[in-house]
């Protein structure tokens, strides 16, 4: 496989499997990459990922701990060692002038996001800048220093071109010069090689690579690999009919940046900001997310709640569609045969008179698994549910989507009643476990809390809070 890092081309017939940090610091000995939590949670091992597309490059910061070397086929991988030159770049000077180093050892991921930021095409804003380091932790507790060293990013950024923002930064010298030959470069390079071993139903199949990488890190050097993550008919975002499709290995990234989900959903950022942070969301994928089957995935829970149906795909190309909530048959337990994997989902446009909301509940805001999350989409007319899908993760073994709550939440008008008389059929359908996360009372509570706040956040007029006792 061959790639671009930092300058340097790249060919190498190191297992794909094995990690991008270990690549960058073991064979290449680039070691201002840190080794952090070997997890993707603290930031320290950040690099950029640069991907060609319509002539431009286009780039994003991914945590390298849990990236397969795979991934990096025909990209431009970025270190520290790629942005550092003769002199501070902005960022360098500003953390510097911040204070905003602390004991040093995360400074190097906090950089590589910050540059990430500059290189979008986003307007630059304060929020944007500090949400460019949402997966970036320091241990000194320093970021009132890293904060104003965002805002002073966020005003100096000003002034870039938003169309292709690169010849500016090279011009203004937060990138080094070799940056404009890049796209160039990566044109030149050969097509990907497809995996080797013809027996796919035998490989470990990868997207992202965000929660294997953290289980069984070192099986993977050593496995024969089938990468998912680029394979383009599986990241398309389009709508067929009446009916919204993306393919498996899109995003939660794809999601935030699709035009068409933001038409669909208002709060889409709100809500995405909630899932993980933003090197995992350029990273792990929906199908990944889904066939993980962690009782409390966000992304399943979001898409429990869009009724939404998946299509698997066997290695003889035979095809199934199976709705979402039908696939969990118990803790870890699919229905889903072992040379299955979902190539893509599916759910109903939703129409004018419905709302969509999330909520989520952790130990800290962002960067965080949940300890109880909800998702639910209500069609309502004049104040009568006309029809609703309601999903729970953290309270039983699988995500739970709650039908026999839906079913008597339907065809009545929304009242603080109501709300109540459905908590009570709530606490019928779970079964959470005390846990590290909260005790089963403590979930409990979450869950009924959160149902109310739905209907507290779309229906305001319905509800009276002081009645929700």
């Amino acid at each position: 496989m061959q790639f671009i890092l930092n300058e340097r081309a790249i060919s190498t017939k190191v297992p794909v499997g094995m990690t991008l940090l270990d690549f960058i610091r073991y064979e290449k000995h680039l070691t201002g990459t840190k080794i952090g939590c070997r997890e993707g949670d603290c930031g320290a091992c950040t690099v950029l990922i640069g991907s060609l597309r319509d002539g431009k490059m286009y780039y994003q910061s991914m945590t390298s701990c849990v990236t397969p070397l795979g991934n990096a086929r025909n990209k431009h991988v970025v270190t520290i060692e790629g942005i550092n030159m003769d002199t501070l770049t902005p960022v360098q000077q500003l953390l510097v002038n911040h204070a905003g180093t602390q004991c040093g050892f995360c400074t190097v991921g906090f950089i590589v996001s910050f540059t990430a930021y500059c290189m979008t095409n986003e307007k630059p804003t304060f929020e944007g800048a500090v949400s460019s380091i949402d997966g970036n932790i320091c241990r000194c507790t320093g970021y009132k220093s890293i904060e104003r060293t965002a805002e002073g990013l966020s005003n100096i950024l000003q002034k870039k071109s938003l169309d292709d923002p690169i010849p500016w930064l090279i011009e203004n010298q937060f990138l080094p010069a070799y940056f404009a030959d890049i796209p160039a470069r990566m044109r030149e390079m050969s097509p990907p090689v497809p995996p080797s071993n013809g027996k796919q139903n035998e490989n470990v199949r990868i997207g992202g690579g965000t929660d294997l990488y953290v289980q069984r890190h070192d099986d993977m050097l050593e496995s024969e690999i089938d990468l998912l993550f680029d394979k383009e008919e599986l990241n398309s975002i389009y709508p067929d009919g009446d009916r919204i499709v993306i393919g498996g290995a899109a995003t939660p990234t794809d999601l935030m940046k699709s035009d068409i989900m933001q038409g669909i959903f208002p709060n889409l950022y709100k809500h995405m900001k909630l899932i993980s942070s933003t090197q995992i969301r350029n990273m792990g994928t929906i199908a990944g997310n889904f066939v993980n089957a962690s009782p409390i995935g966000d992304l399943t829970a979001w898409f429990l709640a869009l009724d939404t149906t998946i299509t698997l795909q066997n290695d003889a190309g035979v095809e199934r569609d199976l709705p979402l909530k039908e696939f969990y048959l118990g803790y870890k337990v699919l229905n889903k045969q072992s040379d299955e994997i979902i190539t893509k989902l599916s759910f109903p446009i939703p129409g004018r008179t419905s709302s969509f909301n999330f909520e989520k509940v952790c130990k800290r805001t962002y960067l965080d698994i949940a300890t109880v999350n909800t998702a639910i989409q209500a069609d309502v007319t004049d104040g009568i549910i006309q029809s609703v899908h309601l999903s729970a993760g953290g309270v039983g073994p699988t995500p739970k989507y709650l039908s026999k709550t839906c079913d008597f939440l339907t065809g009545k008008p929304i009242s603080s009643e109501l709300l109540i008389e459905a908590n009570d059929i709530i606490q019928s359908e779970i079964s959470p476990i005390s846990d590290v996360r909260g005790s089963d009372v403590y979930k409990r509570t979450l869950l009924r809390q959160l149902f109310f706040s739905h209907f507290l956040v779309l229906y305001p007029e319905s509800i009276r809070p002081e009645e929700l006792v």
